[in-house]
């Protein structure tokens, strides 16, 4: 394996556990409702830890990665990829942040 192939490899990886770490740390702010509940608890839902933060985590860190694949192939340019993957990321949190709302008990309307 040559000091190229592995160096690209390295930048696949590190891009994945970045997209991995930084998926959760945005989804955790909205998240905080379900696993506290809310006022005396009423509106706890624990199915967001077992549930959306495995998915939100292995999407972070796919999204990216593949991105950043796709884009290596297509061009064999690894700055291009790079810069493709980290925009990705960012399009995906975003996607995520407009998308994924936790349940809240409403006030009845």
């Amino acid at each position: 394996m040559s000091s190229t192939s592995r160096t690209t490899g390295g930048a696949g990886c590190l891009l994945a556990a970045l997209g991995a770490a930084t998926a959760p740390l945005v989804w955790a702010p909205r998240a905080e409702l379900s696993v506290a509940g809310g006022f005396e608890g009423s509106a706890r839902d624990l199915s967001v830890l077992y549930v959306d933060l495995p998915l939100i985590a292995v999407g972070g860190a796919l999204i990216p990665l593949l991105a950043w694949a796709l884009t290596r192939r297509w061009t064999g340019r690894p700055g291009v990829a790079v810069l493709v993957a980290v925009a990705a990321l960012g399009l995906g949190i975003w996607g995520l942040l407009e998308w994924w709302t936790p349940h809240r008990s409403g006030s009845g309307i």
